[in-house]
């Protein structure tokens, strides 16, 4: 047997081609730029869906692949600019603008670094259910159970979920877990 590499692994010639072919199937080619901006992208437009914005799935469902046909291995910042509206309120519209390391200190923008989007923590196995009440909920709960607002556990603006659905502080969130121990059981959190 001549020296083709594959000595000792007990596969014949064929056998090592298929199996190199499959693993070669697996390797990502491109920039990890390029895949950072991807899953970046992918979970900001699952975030504004999840606020309410007017998303179209196939945004969301665009491959890796097809992301690096559009955008390229070294993605530019204004063609990665999102513009969207809010389904109940038009006038309501979310600009995400893609930038670089630097610092950027302007009132009224929320800055959410690439790595906090890399995975969408809203689509975790045991994430409990978020809803934001109304205030009149607000206020029918607060006279139900003859407690103020400071008495509720708290959700700090900063946690992971509140940055994600842009909770703002006073709120009153409704949290639902659901599991195979219990049907459901359900908490309220104030946002401080």
């Amino acid at each position: 047997m001549e020296g083709n590499g594959m000595e000792g692994n007990g596969l014949e010639g064929d056998e090592s081609n298929a199996l190199g072919k499959c693993l070669s199937g697996l390797v990502d080619d491109g920039s990890t730029e390029s895949h950072r901006y991807y899953l970046s992208r992918r979970t900001v437009l699952e975030m504004l869906r999840d606020r309410g914005y007017a998303v179209p799935s196939s945004e969301i469902d665009l491959s890796l692949q097809e992301f690096r046909n559009i955008h390229g291995q070294t993605p530019d910042f204004d063609s990665l600019r999102l513009s969207v509206t809010h389904k109940s309120d038009p006038s309501k519209r979310m600009l995400v603008v893609f930038y670089g390391p630097g610092m950027v200190k302007v009132s009224g923008i929320r800055l959410i670094l690439i790595t906090d989007l890399l995975v969408n923590i809203t689509k975790h196995v045991l994430k409990p259910r978020h809803q934001v009440l109304t205030e009149h909920e607000k206020q029918r709960l607060l006279q139900k159970y003859s407690i103020e607002e400071k008495q509720l556990p708290r959700l700090l603006k900063k946690d992971a979920i509140a940055r994600y659905y842009g909770f703002e502080k006073g709120q009153v969130v409704k949290v639902t877990y659901g599991g195979e121990i219990t049907e459901s059981h359900v908490t309220y959190r104030c946002v401080w």
